[in-house]
């Protein structure tokens, strides 16, 4: 009888360990995931004042614009977020954030579309495919990391997994997705 709770016991245990293990490795792999979107949107932040300069040889007039993508730049940048202690306000603004940049980066984008020497320029093209692969490479980062959250959140909801969850404070994370009315749902048509 004595061997029989004692191998129970020690069955629940090894299963607690399991448990608490899956969701030290749930929480490490969102953080990671949002380390990536980070290294995404600060390699899209180092290549906007290339493409400003650039389309600025052409477009000098176009200052409004120009400003506005300098200033959503400036307020997405100020945006910093520490995910393993995120709030869905500090999600809200990250993503409003990211959302007006992408609006106003294409905006920029556009005005290139009454230039035709700077949509030949060599330095433009490059610019602007690096652009584009920065923000597919975003997308993708924020899936990834979306699907780390979402398996995080659901072993927090399940149960057993609930209970060990909740006795070592494991806290579900935040999704980052896309404001309401961001522009950056439908992508820019800008042809060259």
């Amino acid at each position: 009888m004595e061997t029989s709770i004692l191998i129970a016991v020690a069955v629940l245990v090894v299963y607690g360990v399991v448990l608490y293990n899956r969701f030290v490795k749930l929480t490490q792999q969102a953080l990671e995931a949002w380390a990536d979107i980070d290294v995404q949107l600060k390699r899209r932040y180092d290549l906007i004042p290339n493409l400003v300069e650039t389309v600025k040889g052409y477009a000098s007039h176009e200052r409004e614009t120009f400003d506005a993508v300098t200033e959503a730049r400036a307020k997405a940048t100020q945006v910093h977020i520490d995910v393993a202690s995120l709030t869905p306000e500090q999600m809200t603004a990250m993503a409003g954030a990211e959302s007006a940049l992408g609006a106003s980066l294409g905006k920029l984008l556009a005005v290139a579309e009454n230039y035709p020497e700077l949509k030949a320029n060599v330095n433009f093209l490059e610019l602007q495919r690096e652009l584009s692969d920065t923000e597919n490479k975003i997308q993708a980062a924020r899936r990834f990391y979306n699907g780390n959250v979402r398996d995080l959140n659901i072993a927090l909801q399940s149960f057993p997994s609930n209970v060990i969850g909740s006795m070592f404070n494991f806290v579900a994370k935040e999704f980052f997705e896309l404001a309401e009315n961001s522009t950056e749902r439908e992508p820019v048509k800008v042809g060259f």
